[in-house]
């Protein structure tokens, strides 16, 4: 374990690391969510949720190579990708060409006050270290509309942990990750003003070394 620097260079990180290992990552995992079906469940779940409260679209917050932002629009529901690496939305884009992709970050998002109906956020807040995830969370909900749904996931831990990785697929990274457990991150949903619906653990399936953690929480309206 090793301490991230006191900055926000967090995001850089991310970016750059993302676009070094992005063609290599996309190859390796063209559909995470394939085979498993408790999370096609759930994100199943989200849309429904979604389509019952509003017209208004999804956003896909560090979508990489694209496929929840696919198996959302599949779900009836009008979504479009955001991820930090340029060379991630690149790709997305090639793969799926009928839908929309573009560079950000959730911690600034371009969009004005109330223009989503959902956030999905899978396997992306682990990069936000704790003391932003708050703040990050915020920035959902003022892009949320009253009702407005959240989806998270993330590896977990019985306690919170921090891992630096320095290579990934050959290439030199620079990524951290935060293990937390869900009632940790629905604290900081809380904190910025979401009420929880669900908090879910899976234990880890092939060859997954974490538990997997996921919490549905929504905009109060």
């Amino acid at each position: 374990m090793t301490e991230p620097s006191a900055d926000t260079d967090f995001i850089r990180a991310a970016s750059t690391s993302y676009d070094a290992i992005a063609p290599a990552y996309s190859a390796r995992h063209p559909d995470s969510l394939a085979g498993q079906p408790l999370e096609l469940a759930l994100l199943a779940a989200f849309a429904e949720q979604v389509r019952a409260n509003s017209a208004a679209p999804v956003g896909d917050l560090g979508s990489g190579p694209g496929h929840v932002t696919a198996r959302l629009h599949e779900l009836g529901v009008p979504v479009f990708g955001v991820d930090v690496s340029p060379r991630m939305v690149a790709l997305a884009r090639e793969a799926h060409p009928g839908l929309r992709f573009h560079v950000g970050t959730m911690t600034d998002l371009d969009l004005p006050d109330e223009t989503l109906g959902g956030v999905a956020a899978l396997y992306s807040v682990i990069h936000v270290p704790t003391e932003h995830l708050t703040a990050v969370f915020a920035e959902f909900r003022r892009v949320l509309v009253p009702g407005g749904q959240v989806l998270l996931s993330f590896q977990t831990t019985e306690t919170e942990e921090l891992m630096h990785l320095t290579e990934r697929f050959g290439e030199e990274v620079s990524l951290h990750y935060w293990f937390r457990t869900p009632e940790a991150v629905a604290d900081h949903l809380r904190e910025a003003g979401f009420r929880i619906q669900a908090r879910l653990v899976r234990e880890p399936a092939g060859d997954e070394k974490y538990r997997r953690g996921f919490v549905l929480a929504h905009r109060p309206g």
